[in-house]
């Protein structure tokens, strides 16, 4: 429990570059993880800078922010001044009862104490109303992406960062889905085609923002960031110029019963 904590209330010292260098959502991934006519009522839940929020005002929800960190709140209010953003936590969510139609979170979801957020969450959802969450993954189906993920260490690139593995990392996330404890049927999965345009320093600048990497003691992460820098420079695919990172959004999803 200490150390989850402390991996996720990390990322408000690297807020700015956060905001700069994560990733999108695919759209594809959130129209299906919705299900619901365009205006819905959607809380984007540990939001962060705005990376989610910002793809479900393009796909035409109607989206309120909750966010805990108050430098990571500072950049989603900065780069989206006319989305309600308000503090608070998936454990004390600040919305009155049924009051959205879906419940989305970004990268977010392994960070929740469901124990208690599950509740919460199904308090604030509309009966039938949809949970999902959302991780980018990247495609190590290709090569030299499954050789970046053994280059980079569990730290850079985690156990929900990769295609092969979010499955199985985010399976039990919304468990149990029977029984007299249950808020949500029982989970669906899908993954979605996505990319995003890097350089081998701008995927160094991405990688540097995970968890893992953000409580590494200086030295180490000196360390593990030269020998991706130097795995990049030696990949004809990453050696020179921009490239896409072959990436999908994966998304589990269930529905408030």
């Amino acid at each position: 429990m200490e150390e989850r904590m402390s991996l996720s209330s990390s990322f408000g010292a690297a807020a700015a570059a956060y905001a700069e260098h994560r990733p999108d959502y695919a759209q594809a991934a959130v129209r299906w993880a919705l299900e619901l006519a365009p205006g819905s009522r959607v809380l984007d839940l540990g939001a962060g800078t705005g990376k989610l929020t910002d793809t479900l005002v393009a796909v035409g929800a109607d989206v309120v922010a909750v966010e805990p960190d108050p430098a990571m709140l500072a950049e989603l209010r900065r780069a989206m001044p006319a989305v309600r953003a308000l503090p608070g936590s998936a454990e004390a969510i600040p919305l009155p009862d049924a009051s959205v139609d879906a419940v989305l979170a970004g990268n977010a979801l392994h960070w929740f104490d469901m124990a208690v957020a599950g509740p919460e969450i199904a308090r604030v959802l509309a009966p039938g109303g949809v949970l999902a969450g959302l991780w980018n993954t990247m495609d190590d189906r290709i090569d030299w992406v499954s050789d970046l993920e053994r280059v980079s260490g569990s730290a850079a690139i985690g156990p929900r960062d990769t295609l092969t593995s979010w499955r199985a990392a985010t399976a039990d996330m919304l468990a149990p889905s029977t029984g007299p404890a249950a808020r949500f049927d029982s989970a669906e999965q899908a993954e979605f085609p996505h990319g995003q345009r890097r350089t081998a320093d701008s995927l160094i600048a991405t990688l540097a923002t995970r968890a893992g990497m953000l409580v590494m003691p200086e030295p180490d992460r000196e360390v593990t960031l030269a020998r991706i820098r130097d795995f990049l420079g030696s990949r004809p695919e990453t050696a020179e110029g921009e490239f896409t990172l072959p990436m999908l959004t994966g998304v589990l999803r269930g529905r408030r019963r």
